[in-house]
């Protein structure tokens, strides 16, 4: 089995920060894409920032400049670290990756349980 294990969530003001990570877990072989989406109530989910193994990078427009994606290899974890919060980032986050278990010759995506972040005015 593989899990994603969020933490960091939390109410901050508008202009704060926070810094969410996401550790995977279970029989791992590789992992290539790691990424951060975001549910707002009433809306679709959507991606805010994208890891590849390798390390490039690619965020929402609207985050651009304000968060940055991050991931740790060896410790098979990702993080977001979000600088100059807007009321309108208040969402649920979720992790996303896309796995090899070792056995398999597929990779399979995988999502964490969510994590709520709320931005005050």
């Amino acid at each position: 089995q593989v899990q994603l294990v969020e933490s960091g969530g939390g109410l901050v003001q508008a202009g704060g920060s926070l810094r969410l990570s996401c550790a995977a877990s279970g029989n791992i072989a590789r992992i290539d894409d790691m990424a951060w989406y975001r549910q707002a109530p009433g809306k679709q989910r959507e991606l805010v920032a994208i890891i590849t193994s390798g390390g490039s990078t690619n965020y929402l427009d609207s985050v651009k400049g304000r968060f940055t994606i991050s991931r740790d290899n060896a410790k098979n974890a990702v993080y977001l670290q979000m600088n100059s919060l807007r009321p309108e980032d208040t969402a649920v986050f979720y992790c996303f990756a896309n796995i090899l278990r070792t056995s398999f010759v597929r990779y399979r995506n995988y999502w964490g349980q969510g994590t709520q972040v709320t931005v005050s005015s």
